[in-house]
């Protein structure tokens, strides 16, 4: 993100906390003392959001919220410019992403209204996926209450996204990585079945950005709307290496929901991607 806000004229002030920069002290204190207000102030701060710490470090629930929380109050009491607010695909409900549920209905793809706020307690059981599915509804609904102040908000849901640098606690990169490493027997989590919506990070910035300038202050997913099974992932990266391994999935590892995928109705009149799966793959290969 801050990359490219570079490349497009943007300066830009970056806090990250593996730089020095904790995010709670910039909220607290401000991060560039020539500088009080900020056009676009984009929150992507968050603790080990991915699938192993999702399911088995409940912890980091409690230092997302702070986070979420602490920007929030900023940007509203210092009257901060538009706040670009990353939330989740895991905000969607959990029940309609299950084995159950696809085989009564049949694969169906994840729409911004399928999530109404206002309606949580009223609708049964739509619980999010895990905890980090709670601090994203939880985050949206500061969102809506920071609106409700003064501060203009863009709020998009990613789905799965991926890059070449990304770290291999994710899956993407896992997958990559043992087909570029050649690993027989070729290791993935759960029954290999989980379908996900993969977005390369370029679509994923480019994208958020476009729906920023939209203006629009409606939930917006980033997404392609194409869904891809973990193991069909595999197979493609093997292919794209040259090698066939023997495949051997690992039950008992963390897998996450059955089917995730998103509608890409709002996005696509916005933006649409230009990275191929095929394409996001061969580039992370090299």
């Amino acid at each position: 993100m801050a990359a490219e806000l570079g490349r497009r004229g943007w300066v830009v002030s970056e806090c990250d906390i593996v730089t020095g920069w904790d995010a709670h002290d910039v909220f607290r204190q401000g991060l560039n003392e020539c500088i009080q207000h900020y056009d676009l102030v984009v929150h992507a701060a968050a603790s080990s959001p991915h699938r192993a710490a999702i399911d088995g470090e409940p912890q980091h629930f409690a230092r997302n919220l702070r986070l979420d929380a602490a920007m929030f109050d900023w940007a509203v009491r210092t009257g901060q410019g538009r706040v670009l607010y990353l939330s989740s695909s895991a905000a969607y409900p959990i029940r309609l992403q299950t084995e159950e549920w696809l085989n009564a209905h049949g694969p169906g793809r994840l729409a911004e209204h399928l999530i109404n706020l206002g309606q949580w307690s009223k609708t049964g059981d739509w619980s999010p996926d895990s905890v980090y599915g709670w601090t994203k509804l939880t985050g949206e609904m500061l969102a809506e209450q920071a609106r409700k102040a003064g501060l203009p908000v863009t709020v998009v849901r990613p789905f799965s996204g991926y890059g070449e640098d990304q770290s291999e606690s994710f899956p993407f990169r896992a997958l990559v990585e043992r087909a570029r490493r050649r690993e027989d027997p070729y290791v993935i989590w759960g029954d290999g079945n989980q379908v996900r919506d993969w977005i390369h990070i370029d679509d994923v910035i480019a994208g958020a950005l476009a729906v920023v300038e939209s203006g629009t202050d409606q939930p917006v997913n980033l997404c392609t709307g194409v869904g891809w099974s973990m193991a069909e992932l595999a197979n493609i990266a093997c292919d794209q290496v040259g090698y066939r391994p023997r495949f051997e999935f690992l039950a008992d590892k963390p897998a996450g929901v059955a089917y995730r995928v998103g509608d890409p109705a709002r996005f696509h009149a916005i933006y649409k991607p230009a990275v191929t799966l095929a394409e996001g793959l061969a580039r992370t290969l090299r």
